[in-house]
């Protein structure tokens, strides 16, 4: 007699909040050795209900502390999915992912949702007076990653679609990251494709700060 198929906690159907979820678990998301479990860890509360609201989860919201100082905590969301599990995998997550992540298979259609999870699990947004020039105020779209091979498959894919190329920088000091930036006019054509619909998920306080520096976006 066989056994019971294990029943999915989380639709694979393609939308503009599944591809948001998708870019969060790319970025802030752990896959188990075990082939069943995941979790997302996140300084921010909204983001935690994002994720869970954009899988229509009905797990807990738990508290996990990081490194050796137990003042400094995060939330955490840990469930257990083995289709889901699998579907990740599929499209290019793997446990360890880190260093290694390459490509992934993100649908045309909700690549700009998917890359605004991945702005807010890892991104930044910074703006400047440059005193070098009367006048001038800069801002940097910024998206950050450990492995080169998937700094450069996003680059690549941004590029293909809106012909903004931004640049890259190496690891920082602590030897972690590449960034990919963007800057002020290039960051003027980004931004307005990640934030195309102003109900669309995300997390608040890196979209405020984006209205604050650059008002006229209407995002």
């Amino acid at each position: 007699m066989c056994g019971a198929k294990p029943l999915g906690k989380v639709s694979q159907r393609w939308s503009s909040k599944f591809a948001y979820a998708i870019g969060l678990m790319t970025t802030d998301g752990c896959l188990y050795n075990d082939g069943r479990h995941m979790s997302l860890t996140t300084k921010d509360a909204e983001q935690a209900k994002n994720f869970i609201d954009a899988l229509g989860l009905t797990v807990s919201i738990g508290m996990k502390s990081s490194g050796s100082s137990s003042e400094k905590k995060y939330y955490h969301i840990q469930f257990g999915d083995v289709l889901f599990y699998g579907f990740l995998k599929s499209i290019g997550l793997t446990p360890a992912k880190s260093r290694t992540i390459g490509a992934l298979q993100i649908p045309d259609d909700y690549f700009f949702d998917f890359l605004r999870g991945h702005y807010d699990g890892d991104g930044t947004f910074y703006s400047y007076f440059d005193p070098r020039w009367r006048s001038s105020f800069m801002f940097y779209t910024v998206f950050v990653s450990a492995s080169i091979k998937h700094i450069c498959w996003l680059q690549e894919q941004i590029s293909k679609r809106i012909g903004v190329h931004g640049h890259i920088t190496g690891k920082n000091a602590k030897g972690i990251a590449y960034q990919l930036k963007y800057a002020k006019a290039e960051s003027l054509q980004l931004l307005p494709k990640m934030y195309y619909d102003k109900q669309a998920i995300c997390l608040s306080r890196k979209r405020d700060k984006i209205r604050k520096a650059v008002p006229f976006l209407q995002i």
